[in-house]
């Protein structure tokens, strides 16, 4: 097993360089078969015209795919790559057909026969492909068992979601710190990896230089200033190395590059949904004759209190005993709202936020003020995620849940604080688009909680337990 992890890049890539392939294959059979001889213009397309075409259509796929993380199939789930392969072959052919209309001189709806079937073909392959290589990659690299070492907190939140990833993770043991750091040395040997949970530090540099000299492999849950010293820049002025962490969120530059694209963006949103965006208004006026929009303060970067723009998901009353998160199967939620929730359209009025410069595209998740403030009770860093403008979508969003915790929607946010480009800001806008098909990301808290933090008082208290 150990031989072949060596190999797992060059197969993930060789796959890769094979859907990419087929892909172009079609395209270029189409090109040659149907709109150079008998659409374009003919003879007169140079032989450097034709593999320029081609090339750019790779360029486009290859660009597209890496947007939208379809070539992962080893490490996200069948229906992840599945989409993203799909949504990648409908936006590469939507821009190859209009690259094809302009070199044409043609409208935009002629000809379009034989992009179509491009585009089918391309459908089936990649699905096809995804299926194959997601079968290959289980034969030759079976889920690992792995030891998961915890430490006062207790393992079973960690273990859940470990399990809800079988084809990567089987926990074959569970083992505590007050086991000693001997005791679990000798367990580490038995399996095939580790997972280190949220202990601290010293202890967890003992397992981490055991794993190395050993060559286990080891998975760590990273603390706050973890993802801190993840992003720091390295210096070397004399033979001392040194970290450099400027912690002074995005540049100006980043900012202005940023604040044009939310503009641009958000204005050809905002023509593009119009229609949905009054079905969606009338829908909502016609259940209950209540508001359409609904106004909320919400923080924003620097603890600006801003009103968040949303249509209407809940009953008109829906917090008159006070401000708390919506739960799984909550009452308040109407039956428009509990549509517009799940595909997220009911946050399209933000469009006016971000027109307006209260938020961005993509950032942290904007929260109410009270319930930031009960974060902050059992976890004082939660304003670190403050240093950026909030945002309609962003890390947290899409790789968290609504019920993810604040200690982990924090860690989640600071990652994309600082590791910020505005790539990372294209890849969480196209992988947002996935999420709309996802259901777990728009569930509620529990039944038992208030607001994400309950049930969660010591998190704040992890990093300081950890000497972090």
């Amino acid at each position: 097993m150990r031989r072949r992890e060596q190999y797992k890049r060059l197969i993930m890539f060789m796959a890769s360089v094979l859907i990419v392939a087929i892909q172009t294959g079609v395209f270029a059979c189409a090109w040659f078969q149907e709109y150079h001889v008998n659409v374009i213009i003919g003879r007169r397309y140079g032989y450097w015209g034709h593999w320029a075409l081609i090339a750019l259509y790779v360029l486009m796929v290859v660009l597209v795919s890496r947007l939208f993380s379809a070539f992962k199939v080893g490490y996200q789930r069948v229906l992840d790559v599945l989409l993203s392969q799909i949504f990648s072959v409908l936006l590469v052919n939507v821009v190859a057909y209009l690259q094809l209309a302009l070199i044409g001189r043609w409208r935009f709806l002629e000809h379009v026969g034989p992009m179509l079937r491009v585009t089918a073909i391309n459908l089936v392959a990649v699905i096809l492909w995804v299926f194959f290589m997601r079968a290959i990659y289980t034969m030759i690299y079976p889920p690992h068992e792995v030891l998961l070492i915890y430490g006062v907190m207790s393992p079973k939140d960690l273990m859940r979601k470990m399990e809800g990833r079988r084809d990567k993770y089987i926990v074959g043991g569970v083992i505590s710190l007050e086991k000693g750091v001997e005791r679990i040395k000798e367990e580490i040997l038995r399996y095939q990896a580790v997972v280190i949970g949220d202990i601290p530090s010293h202890e967890r540099n003992i397992f981490l230089k055991f794993c190395f000299e050993n060559n286990m492999r080891c998975y760590c849950i990273p603390k706050i200033s973890d993802i801190m010293v993840m992003s720091s820049e390295k210096i070397h002025l004399f033979d001392t190395p040194l970290l450099l962490f400027r912690n002074r969120g995005l540049t100006v530059e980043q900012q202005l590059v940023k604040r044009i694209f939310d503009v641009v963006c958000a204005m050809l949103m905002l023509i593009v949904f119009s229609p949905i965006l009054l079905v969606i208004a009338l829908l909502v006026k016609c259940y209950d004759g209540g508001p359409i929009l609904y106004k909320q303060p919400r923080l924003t970067k620097g603890g600006k209190v801003f009103q968040v723009y949303k249509f209407r998901s809940m009953s008109v009353d829906s917090e008159k005993q006070g401000a708390r998160l919506a739960t799984k199967g909550d009452k308040r939620v109407t039956p428009v709202g509990r549509v517009l929730r799940n595909i997220h359209f009911d946050e399209l009025p933000q469009l006016f936020n971000i027109i307006r410069g209260d938020m961005s595209l993509v950032g942290p998740r904007p929260e109410r003020p009270e319930i930031a403030a009960e974060y902050r009770k059992n976890l004082p860093e939660f304003d670190y995620r403050l240093k950026v403008k909030a945002g309609l979508t962003g890390y947290a969003q899409v790789y968290g849940k609504y019920n993810t915790t604040p200690y982990d929607k924090l860690k989640l946010d600071l990652t994309y604080i600082e590791n910020y480009s505005f790539v990372l800001d294209l890849q969480l806008i196209a992988t947002t688009i996935k999420i709309l098909f996802q259901k777990e990301n728009t569930e509620g808290v529990e039944q038992w909680q208030t607001t994400a933090a309950t049930g969660q008082e010591r998190a704040g208290k992890r990093d300081r337990q950890g000497k972090a």
